[in-house]
């Protein structure tokens, strides 16, 4: 039921995302909606930055497309097993239980994005200007960075290459993943991992917020989504080291640019003080 379409997968995203929002700041979720709003009216900094993170991911779709219509002909798959050997098959072996792969579903497809949407919800109720910009940029420069990897650094994901023996435990939880959730990620679009690299940029994030309620939420999914990227067999350790690398740059520059905005519309002695509550 949980992944019977895009439909129910959003569905079951948006719950998400109410009950992230009234754990992490212990309020009302729909006043982020009521924030977003009044910051569209009152804030174009802040509009420009949303429909620019907006516009990354319709670029993000769109390189999806233009690999299907111009195809690359050469494929780094073999250069990571090379390095890797069969050690994602060897995590699979050790771990595996049915009911884990229930649980590591639930986190990989619906509390990941669910993690991203909370994390502006939970800026926006609670005022945290800079964060909430820094998180804007964050996911802005995850995907630029990520783009250019993804066409010209294919990747597969380790259950698709034979000689990795490793086995695709999303298809017993989620039988139409191919064909539902698939468009939205290549099957070659393993470096960076994506999954990696936001989770752990919005827990890097949270932990600079001051919220240790967030953090620990943040930063337990960050955890739970690395290890399940894994689990699952979707991702080589090549593409985790190179997601948290991402983040961590992502990150540094978010929280730059987020302070250097909010300063220019804002007075400086408030954005000292967010700063140092952070």
């Amino acid at each position: 039921m949980l992944y019977q379409s895009m439909v129910t997968i959003t569905l079951f995203t948006t719950l998400n995302v109410i009950v992230l929002l009234w754990l992490g700041t212990l309020a009302n979720p729909f006043k982020a909606l009521y924030a977003l709003l009044r910051e569209f009216m009152t804030n174009i900094r802040f509009l420009l930055l949303f429909l620019s993170m907006l516009g990354i991911l319709v670029l993000n779709k769109l390189e999806l497309k233009f690999e299907m219509k111009y195809p690359v002909h050469y494929d780094f798959t073999p250069l990571l097993f090379r390095l890797e050997g069969q050690v994602v098959r060897q995590i699979q072996d050790l771990f595996y239980a049915p009911w884990l792969t229930h649980v590591l579903a639930f986190f990989y497809v619906l509390v990941f994005q669910a993690i991203i949407i909370g994390s502006l919800g939970v800026y926006l109720i609670q005022q945290n200007k800079p964060l909430l910009y820094a998180a804007c940029y964050a996911i802005l420069f995850n995907y630029a960075l990520a783009i250019p990897f993804f066409l010209l650094f294919p990747v597969d994901e380790v259950w698709s290459y034979a000689p990795a023996g490793v086995t695709f435990h999303m298809l017993a939880v989620f039988p139409d993943f191919e064909a539902v959730y698939r468009p939205l990620s290549g099957l070659n679009n393993c470096f960076p991992s994506l999954h990696t690299s936001l989770s752990v940029t919005m827990a890097l994030l949270a932990f600079q917020s001051g919220n240790r309620r967030w953090a620990w939420i943040t930063g337990g999914s960050a955890l739970i989504i690395i290890f399940t990227i894994f689990y699952m067999g979707i991702h080589w350790i090549s593409d985790m080291l190179a997601g948290v690398t991402l983040a961590s740059f992502a990150t540094a520059m978010g929280l730059y640019l987020g302070r250097v905005t909010y300063s220019r519309s804002n007075d400086l002695p408030v954005l000292k003080k967010t700063s140092r509550a952070a």
